[in-house]
């Protein structure tokens, strides 16, 4: 599905990623963890096309998506959960979920994505007439979540979902990102949260310092020594 090779992006003469290598097969729920400054926007938002690579190949069903213009990005089947929501905050929910499914392909099935994003999340239904600033931060990331699934994307991108929620929604945002990956949509989730991400991901990789340094499953790269050394320090003792 995608596949990203020796990717390298750069702010002006600062170097942020380099050699970064990763894929995401059909269904599959990847999650990439790192401490912050690892790269971990940076990465996510090149695979979306808001940030231009240096090098390095990235293709999605064997299409070249580095030659892509950044507003091709959703059309090719990719749709991004950004860090921090970044809804229209005086347009209604309803008014923020519509603006996701301009896609051509999900134009037509523009209801039946409200109704799926509806029952995914209830509590959205009850507001579909509030303005989006008006909801709680837990309510507003099921917002951008939503908005986001109307794309009817066959990848859906994370950055950072359960960023400023409480313990519970934290919970109940992971629970149901496990359900939209159940029901067929692939997830590449960047989170900083390891242990809750790690605990619904099939596979994950290790970024520190713009490069990937430990990669297998969930379970592999939560028992690796780089993971403790990357979050605690040299040595990875608390």
């Amino acid at each position: 599905m995608l596949d990203v090779a020796a990717l390298r992006v750069d702010y002006g003469a600062a170097l942020a990623l380099w050699n970064v290598s990763l894929s995401i097969g059909d269904g599959e729920l990847v999650c990439v963890v790192g401490p912050n400054g690892a790269g971990k926007t940076t990465l996510i938002n090149a695979i979306a096309g808001l940030h231009r690579t240096t090098s390095g190949r990235m293709t999605m069903d064997g299409r070249d998506l580095t030659r892509l213009a950044p507003h091709r990005f959703c059309g090719a089947g990719i749709a991004l959960v950004p860090e921090g929501r970044r809804l229209f905050a005086r347009m209604s929910v309803r008014e923020n979920l519509d603006i996701g499914s301009h896609r051509r392909a999900a134009r037509s099935a523009r209801q039946a994505s409200l109704d799926a994003v509806c029952a995914l999340f209830p509590a959205v239904r009850d507001k579909l007439d509030a303005p989006a600033g008006s909801l709680s931060g837990g309510q507003q990331q099921m917002v951008a979540i939503g908005r986001a699934l109307m794309a009817k994307p066959r990848l859906l991108l994370l950055d950072e979902p359960s960023l400023g929620l409480s313990p519970l929604m934290v919970q109940a945002m992971f629970g149901a990102i496990r359900d939209v990956n159940d029901a067929g949509t692939a997830v590449l989730l960047v989170e900083q949260n390891v242990t809750t991400a790690l605990a619904i991901a099939d596979r994950a990789y290790l970024l520190e310092e713009g490069h990937v340094v430990a990669q297998g499953s969930a379970s592999e790269v939560l028992a690796h020594p780089d993971l403790r050394r990357a979050y605690l320090g040299a040595g990875g003792e608390a």
